[in-house]
């Protein structure tokens, strides 16, 4: 695809807003466009490297024989409450409740979503000596497990 046909505009002038050089660097070339602090959508090639980049990740991680999971950013509030943070965190922690009223949280991490499938998957000395691996995508983490090799 040329350039000229992509969508989004490059830039030809320095992002007054922008952070930092890198920032300033991907708004200019059409990777991104900044909606307010910290938001950001990825334009097509923005979306590209992303992509590449997972695709390497994936890749690497497959090869050490990882099992990866997807965690759901929308969380109930009971495993920020057995951990203790629920009530420690100010209002930057999103809280809302569902349909049938029970507490839900926007989760900021998945640390608590983590703890509590380890809590409820492992269930053998194996198992805990199995190794884990995190993934990162922007802003949330993917979990990926792997098992000890046998050698």
């Amino acid at each position: 695809m040329r350039i000229s046909q992509l969508f989004g505009q490059r830039l030809r002038d320095k992002a007054c807003h922008a952070d930092s050089i890198s920032h300033s660097l991907l708004l200019r070339a059409g990777y991104i466009r900044q909606h307010a602090t910290g938001l950001y959508s990825y334009l097509t090639l923005g979306l590209k490297s992303l992509r590449k980049i997972e695709r390497i990740v994936r890749e690497e991680m497959d090869g050490t024989g990882a099992q990866e999971i997807l965690l759901t950013m929308v969380q109930s509030a009971d495993a920020w409450k057995a951990s203790g943070r629920y009530h420690a965190i100010d209002e930057t922690l999103v809280r809302f409740a569902d349909r049938r009223g029970h507490d839900m949280v926007l989760g900021m991490t998945h640390e608590e979503i983590v703890a509590q499938l380890a809590a409820t998957e492992i269930r053998s000395s194996w198992s805990i000596r199995s190794r884990r691996s995190f993934a990162t995508r922007p802003g949330r983490a993917a979990a990926c497990f792997e098992h000890a090799s046998s050698s």
